[in-house]
């Protein structure tokens, strides 16, 4: 009897030293940059760790899993100055990180990327929306968790379109990005029946954004910026900067509804998505960190998890593995948004819902009902497959 339990407990021990010995680690490097922008709405100011906690809550979640499959998942995190050149920390990252979620402008992501090519290493793209980064600069090593800008002009414009509201004053800011949103909303516009009946700009003069009298100085002004338009259903604002779309809303001199860059917005994630099983991920985030998950944070986590879910799928740490399979079409990972996310092989772009949210709740989820696709309803939004300019390289 002895020697049976001797020779059990043996066994046991020598089971556990070869799990211990089979472990697949998988490193995942994070890579943003340090500091945080201005809004103008004080609620809104983004957390010093936005992103990194989605990444984090995911490592958690990958872990559970993992333990049953002999996995184990670390994050390593990095952050740069803005103005800094990334490849040596992005090269420092990967030397310990075959994947490697990035949170940057879209110059320094590509600088990564070309950098990182020879060395295998799979690049995730959680914080850039430019559509340039899925068409003409698009790159093999770069898979894109955060949605595009016509993605998200699409999601809006569906919605607009499918209310009746098809007459849109544009109001579009200064600066390069607000103009580039803007691009994305004249398309969204053209493509589903809409029509611009005027465009405006407004110009980013400087100055102090909070002052003691700006209330009443705003009160004044942005009704006199809106009036004498023509007969319109809805404002849209291109504000990707935050420099007046927020002042928006309620002093418009005709009463109509505001939308795009404030009012009702086109987000990947909001801290009011409570369907889909969302709550329990929200109640998990809010535990972790005190505050509620955004947009980045979630993009991040789905990025994190899409590692996860392959590695779990193909039993293997290794990138190449793990990266066929992410493109393969066998692939999908569930995100709390009501069907599964599956990847655009033509552009490496996460097919995905857009929330249309108000500051407080969803007020829709598109695609809307009624627009169709013959492969999937999710590329109704964005650059489907004939329009790609994209050739992976």
């Amino acid at each position: 009897m002895i020697r049976w339990l001797v020779g059990l407990i043996g066994l046991a021990l020598a089971t556990t030293q070869a799990l211990a010995a089979d472990s697949i680690e998988i490193g995942v490097g994070y890579l943003g940059v340090a500091g945080t922008r201005s809004t103008l709405s004080l609620v809104e100011q983004p957390a010093q760790n936005d992103g990194v906690a989605g990444a984090k809550l995911a490592i958690e979640d990958n872990n559970t899993t993992g333990k049953f499959l002999n996995q184990h998942f670390t994050l390593e995190e990095h952050r740069i100055k803005e103005d800094e050149d990334p490849v040596p920390t992005a090269t420092a990252l990967a030397e310990k990180n075959d994947f490697i979620i990035t949170d940057l402008p879209a110059d320094a992501l590509l600088k990564v990327s070309d950098a990182l090519r020879d060395r295998g290493t799979l690049l995730f793209n959680a914080g850039a929306i430019d559509e340039r980064l899925r068409e003409a600069d698009c790159r093999a090593n770069v898979i894109h968790s955060a949605p595009t800008r016509s993605m998200l002009a699409d999601a809006l414009g569906q919605y607009l379109v499918w209310k009746k509201w098809s007459r849109w004053l544009l109001v579009v800011g200064s600066h390069d990005q607000d103009k580039l949103y803007a691009d994305a909303l004249r398309r969204a516009a053209t493509r589903f029946g809409a029509k611009i009946v005027q465009e405006r700009t407004f110009e980013d003069t400087g100055g102090a954004r909070r002052t003691d009298s700006g209330l009443t100085l705003i009160q004044r002004q942005i009704p006199v910026f809106t009036q004498q338009a023509p007969a319109y259903d809805v404002l849209v604002a291109a504000d990707e900067s935050e420099v007046f779309a927020d002042y928006l809303p309620y002093r418009t001199w005709d009463a109509r509804p505001v939308a795009g860059s404030a009012g009702l917005e086109p987000r990947s994630w909001d801290a009011a998505q409570d369907q889909w099983g969302a709550t329990q991920m929200q109640n998990r985030f809010m535990k972790l960190n005190s505050r509620r998950m955004t947009a980045l944070d979630m993009q991040a986590w789905t990025a994190v998890r899409m590692i996860g879910e392959a590695t779990s799928r193909t039993n293997s740490g290794d990138v190449k593995k793990v990266t066929d399979f992410i493109k393969g079409p066998d692939f999908s990972v569930a995100a709390f948004k009501g069907t599964r996310l599956t990847l655009r092989d033509w552009n490496l772009q996460l097919r995905q819902p857009i929330l249309l949210v108000d500051g407080r709740m969803v007020v829709s989820v598109s695609p809307q009902e009624g627009f169709l696709h013959q492969v999937s309803e999710l590329d109704t939004l964005g650059y489907d497959r004939p329009e790609s300019k994209c050739k992976l390289k």
